[in-house]
């Protein structure tokens, strides 16, 4: 059954204007990320090169790195072997007026990880997989610490997978996140993102007693969800805007908003999905407001607990309020096609 969710005050004349085109540059949260700027950019083939050029960059005037390093996951023969072997991971910490920028055709066997106060970064059009290190590798970490906390960030026009396979020994922790936000950090754009065939893909906020999330804004557009397990994002705390993504084939649940986080889920195109939104396994619910939402077929619920929530009515539960930002909504039902045809690295930053 198709269902659009309740339009919550959207009146005809504004839906009839809403247009199928992403604005340029970041939108949301993240608006205003400039990263390296114009800056020449400093090719780079592999991680020790990457690594190498930002401990010795000063720290902020820009830096655009051109990543052309090319990984083969064919050599993986045993996907169940990297979650033993030590993490490989690009740090960013404490730098700012940075950009990350793969080639297209280049591929990379390691994470990025944005921390302390670090600010005004781009990772844009990098291709990540099958991270070895389980539970201490993520594609795309961004974490506060005693030192700082991340801001100014956007996540754009990139391909995250690794495996569904559950491997013995591992536990959860076969591959960890996508990406994911921790620790306060805040105004975060992920857009235009392909994660496919991945575990835990987004989490955002460390713990249920992560209070530094309460100051976490991060919005999440045109991104396309599939063959995936959970965390879409899994949101402790603070609030997100999740619109005009594509979700498909969801293993285990959806949008998951706890411990009274709030997140406006606008316009997103639903199919093959458990538990597409929902409040499950912590200590208190979040909410969520909902708006014009495709609802294809294949949707299922489970029971989610106490205390927890399903949005099975598809009925908003708290109001979100004012985003702060303009954007604009491609309407719901042509969200699969243009996602399909945008998101991910080596479509030339389609939008």
């Amino acid at each position: 059954m198709t269902r659009i969710s309740p339009l919550h005050g959207l009146g005809a004349l504004a839906l009839a204007t809403l247009s199928s085109a992403a604005l340029a540059g970041p939108v949301g949260y993240g608006a205003g990320t400039t990263g390296g700027g114009s800056k020449t950019a400093v090719n780079v083939a592999t991680l020790a090169a990457a690594q190498a050029a930002i401990d010795a960059y000063s720290g902020s005037g820009g830096l655009v790195l051109n990543y052309t390093g090319k990984f083969d996951y064919s050599t993986i023969t045993d996907v169940c072997a990297q979650w033993k072997k030590a993490a490989q991971t690009l740090q960013i910490k404490d730098k700012g007026d940075i950009t990350i920028k793969g080639a297209n055709g280049s591929s990379a066997n390691f994470g990025i990880h944005i921390v302390s106060a670090a600010k005004n970064v781009i990772v844009q059009n990098m291709t990540i997989g099958l991270l070895q290190g389980g539970d201490a590798a993520d594609a795309i970490s961004i974490e506060g610490d005693s030192s700082g906390t991340p801001n100014s960030i956007w996540i754009d026009h990139n391909t995250i997978f690794s495996s569904l396979t559950h491997c013995s020994g591992a536990g959860d922790a076969s591959w960890d996140g996508a990406m994911d936000t921790k620790k306060g950090a805040y105004n975060i754009t992920y857009s235009y993102n392909y994660i496919h065939d991945h575990q835990k893909v987004a989490l955002n906020g460390y713990s249920d007693k992560d209070t530094a999330n309460d100051a976490m804004r991060a919005t999440y557009h045109h991104n396309r969800f599939e063959n995936v397990q959970s965390r879409l994002p899994l949101q402790r705390r603070g609030k997100t805007h999740v619109y005009n993504n594509y979700f498909n084939n969801v293993i285990t649940s959806g949008i998951n908003v706890r411990m009274g986080g709030v997140s406006l889920i606008e316009s997103n195109y639903f199919e093959n999905t458990k538990n597409p939104v929902t409040s499950r396994d912590s200590s208190a619910i979040g909410y969520w407001d909902l708006r014009n939402n495709y609802v294809g077929s294949g949707i299922t619920w489970d029971d989610p607990g106490s205390p927890g929530a399903n949005a099975t009515t598809w009925t908003t539960t708290q109001a979100y309020g004012a985003t702060g930002y303009s954007y604009t909504v491609t309407p719901a039902a042509s969200v699969k096609a243009k996602v399909i045809a945008t998101a991910g690295a080596g479509t030339n930053l389609a939008e």
